[in-house]
């Protein structure tokens, strides 16, 4: 027989002639040495398996921060750039994050609660802010979530829960309002906010604008061939929950959203449980729907509140 690696085997002559007994008492590679060399190595990978999830979840919040959230710190201009009264507003979250927002009175008794998309901030939104006021006579709350705009800290899908929660409590707080009367109007990341709340605090109504199924939906059809998705903490996952939601909806979504596609909008429709309504705007982007949508956007939405009044 021929040695393996240089190892007479059982048997053989191992040196002056002296034959191995085939159980002999020689201790194996395979021994105790061997138990502790596996030992070791099993120690090293879960070390080591630990150490890379750390390092990924430490690193999915820059991730997230490149490919989902893009705030803006500060604000350009304020509702009384465009001729709107308003109230500077800073209040708290349940983790004591400093929030700001605006509350701009209107002639009615319902609220709207604005809960914006994933960039920029509250500043942003002032042409869309002008036409609602002008054209629905809505009061509106519109604030930012943490790291936006004059709010302060970092984006989280639970602390941007934290963050619509905090701006609820503080509509809630308000003696001039009637708290049967706030609407959640959410666009794009904000409409996954507005549903998350309406779970745990169902509103007058639900408007949904340009929504998204779930994130990770999202980050595979926004970057197809760099997959970030498994590293995003974020999971927004609206389609998921609307069958919790008995609230009356309206979804509206352009029919030519080059960020989230018209479809999302429809599974969305479809997953909804309670009274709802869709209106698909011919011709309107992820962004424009006001403006392209015109007269008739704003009728759609006057409608739904009309319809809320009688319900």
């Amino acid at each position: 027989m021929v040695p393996v690696n240089g190892v007479p085997g059982p048997g053989q002559l191992f040196g002056g002639g002296c034959a191995i007994p085939a159980h002999g008492t020689l201790a194996s590679p395979n021994g105790k040495r061997g138990r502790v060399r596996r030992w070791a190595l099993w120690v090293g990978l879960f070390l080591a398996l630990m150490g890379a999830l750390a390092y990924i979840g430490l690193r999915s919040e820059m991730i997230e921060r490149l490919f989902f959230y893009f705030p803006e710190k500060g604000v350009d201009s304020d509702p009384a750039d465009i001729g709107l009264a308003f109230e500077d507003v800073f209040f708290q979250a349940s983790d004591g994050v400093r929030l700001h927002g605006w509350f701009v009175p209107g002639q009615g008794e319902v609220v709207w609660l604005w809960l914006h998309g994933n960039a920029g901030n509250i500043s942003h939104r002032l042409d869309n802010l002008k036409r609602l006021h002008d054209q629905l006579g809505v009061s509106v709350f519109l604030m930012d979530y943490r790291g936006y705009g004059c709010s302060e800290g970092r984006p989280t899908e639970a602390g941007i829960y934290r963050d619509a929660e905090a701006a609820l409590a503080y509509l809630q707080s308000r003696t001039d309002i009637k708290q049967d009367r706030i609407v959640y109007f959410g666009r794009s990341l904000g409409a996954a906010v507005a549903v998350e709340l309406a779970t745990r605090h169902p509103p007058y109504g639900l408007i949904l604008e340009s929504a998204f199924a779930s994130v990770s939906e999202m980050a595979r059809r926004a970057h197809p061939f760099l997959p970030v998705w498994p590293f995003l903490r974020g999971r927004y996952d609206s389609l998921a929950k609307l069958a919790r939601v008995n609230t009356p909806l309206l979804v509206l979504h352009g029919d030519r959203d080059e960020i989230v596609p018209c479809e999302a909008g429809k599974r969305l429709f479809e997953a909804a449980s309670g009274p709802k309504e869709l209106s698909i705007i011919e011709g309107a982007g992820h962004n424009d729907t006001y403006l392209v949508g015109g007269l008739e956007y704003f009728n759609t939405l006057r409608s739904f509140m009309e319809r809320l009044g009688s319900g």
